[in-house]
């Protein structure tokens, strides 16, 4: 089964509803699917069967949809554009996709939960994971990159946005594999690669939005409209372009760097990501 059916088929677990409809819809509306391939990339390089992570992939894409609803809404980003769709409140209505974003956010963990293998790594896995979606991960990136929209920032403060905004849920997959494989001991150096990745995806759609029109991207680019200062207006394209290599380097350089690891299909999605093109 492919993770499409897979997240599709648990989807279908919940009660019918227009929340649910909604869910589905933000949730199987496409996208990358970045996060997952990067759980089931570890668990590969470990040598092991990567249908272990199947839950906690699915876990980690609701919660990833779920930021993307919310992020979406009138309250924060107003974006009316999303993976080339109307936006989930523009689609159905406010309420509705607060409570969809709920929704994905409550049903990923008990999603995680299914996961067969030794408790203890299960319990592990959704520690991280709560730990890189909230009040100390993507939501307080979350919260920053709102107090931020002044435009009155520097780099380092902007880094710190990407840090746990983007960072921390690029992290989690990587982390969470580790710990599934039985390499607790590389979690966090696995986060720091993620911070790396998730630093140089947030450069990189920065560059994109500044080079791309909206019906390229399939969303809408909100950032000159709510006056956010980003990595090309701190640095221009050239140096944010060059700054974006410099930290998938340094990524795959990390990744390259453990033992008892086979790196190289990882790095190649790692490179895939690097030459993404929205």
């Amino acid at each position: 089964m492919n993770f499409e059916d897979i997240l599709q088929n648990e989807i279908h677990q919940t009660t019918d509803s227009t929340v649910r409809d909604a869910m589905e819809y933000s949730l199987m509306a496409g996208g990358k699917r970045i996060r997952p391939v990067l759980l089931y990339e570890v668990l590969k390089g470990y040598g092991i069967d990567p249908s272990l992570g199947d839950h906690f992939a699915s876990a980690i894409e609701m919660i990833h949809t779920y930021s993307l609803i919310h992020d979406d809404l009138p309250a924060m980003d107003n974006d009316d554009l999303r993976r080339g769709k109307p936006t989930c409140h523009k689609q159905f209505d406010e309420a509705t996709a607060i409570l969809a974003g709920d929704g994905l956010l409550t049903y990923a963990f008990e999603e995680a939960a299914k996961t067969e293998a030794e408790p203890a790594l299960v319990l592990e896995g959704i520690r991280i994971l709560s730990r890189m979606a909230g009040p100390e991960g993507m939501v307080y990136g979350q919260c920053l990159d709102m107090a931020e929209e002044t435009g009155r920032t520097d780099w380092e403060a902007l880094k710190k946005v990407h840090k746990y905004k983007t960072g921390c849920l690029l992290s989690a997959p990587l982390m969470i594999g580790a710990v599934l494989s039985g390499h607790r001991d590389e979690a966090e150096a696995l986060h720091e690669a993620g911070d790396l990745i998730g630093l140089a995806f947030q450069v990189q759609d920065d560059v994109l939005d500044a080079t791309k029109t909206a019906d390229e991207l399939g969303k809408s680019n909100s950032d000159e409209r709510n006056e956010k200062v980003t990595s090309v207006s701190l640095m221009g394209i050239d140096e944010a372009v060059k700054t974006m290599n410099e930290l998938y380097d340094l990524a795959a350089e990390k990744i390259g760097g453990f033992r008892d690891f086979s790196s190289t299909s990882l790095i190649e999605v790692l490179k895939g990501i690097q030459s993404r093109s929205k």
